[in-house]
C-alpha cells in the first residue's frame, strides 16, 4: 500500500511542476520611475527617470521564481528645472558622465500575498551597489486589448538613503531619505 501512495505522490508532484519563467520586456512609454525628497522642510521636490530598458522573467505560477533587471541612463533624470538637473549631474552630487547607468537586478522575490511581493535586489547608483527591497504589487496580467499579446503591469515602492550612494550633499537639510515609486508595464517577448 505504501508504494502506490508514494508513486501517486510523485505523479501528482510532477503534474504540479512549475513552468519556466517567460521573458517580458519593459514598455518604456508606459513605465515611470518617480522619486521625491524633502527640501529644507518647505516643500517636497519630485523627479523622474525615463529612457530605461529592462526585462522581467515572469513566472505566473511561481512568482518567487521570477526575476527583474532594469537599467537607465542617470542623465535621463528630470526634475522639471534644468538648473537643478544640471546641479545633480555636477560634482556636488553625481558628477555623472553621459553613459553612466543606474541599474537594478533582483536577487530574490518573497511572495507576501495574492498580488504582492518583496523584491530584493542590487541597486547600482553613482558607482555604489547596495541591496534594496521593493514592495511590489502585480496590477494586472493578461492579453493587452490593443497589442493583442500578453502584458503585465506592476507598481513598487522603496525608500533609499542618498548617503548610501555617496550623494549626501546638503543632508540633512535636503533629506537623506528619497522615496521611490515605480510603475511599469511589460509585454511578453516575441
Amino acid at each position: 500500500m505504501k508504494l502506490p501512495l508514494f508513486a501517486a505522490g510523485l505523479i501528482a508532484a510532477a503534474g504540479l511542476a512549475y513552468a519556466e519563467p517567460e521573458k517580458y520586456v519593459l514598455d518604456a512609454s508606459h513605465s515611470q520611475i518617480l522619486f521625491n525628497y524633502n527640501h529644507l522642510g518647505y516643500s517636497t521636490t519630485y523627479g523622474m527617470f525615463s529612457g530605461f530598458e529592462g526585462e522581467i522573467m515572469f513566472d505566473q505560477e511561481n512568482p518567487a521564481g521570477s526575476s527583474v533587471k532594469v537599467s537607465m541612463p542617470l542623465s535621463s533624470m528630470f526634475t522639471g528645472w534644468e538648473q537643478r538637473d544640471a546641479h545633480f549631474m555636477s560634482a556636488d552630487f553625481f558628477g555623472a558622465t553621459d553613459g553612466e547607468l543606474v541599474s537594478f537586478t533582483s536577487t530574490s522575490i518573497e511572495v507576501t500575498g495574492d498580488m504582492t511581493a518583496k523584491i530584493t535586489g542590487d541597486l547600482t547608483l553613482n558607482g555604489q551597489t547596495k541591496s534594496v527591497v521593493l514592495d511590489a504589487k502585480l496590477n494586472q496580467s493578461g492579453k493587452h486589448p490593443m497589442a493583442g499579446k500578453e502584458w503585465a503591469g506592476f507598481d513598487a515602492t522603496t525608500t533609499l538613503l542618498r548617503s548610501d550612494y555617496g550623494v549626501e550633499k546638503f543632508a540633512p537639510f535636503v533629506s537623506d531619505e528619497v522615496q521611490v515609486m515605480i510603475s511599469i508595464e511589460a509585454m511578453k517577448a516575441d
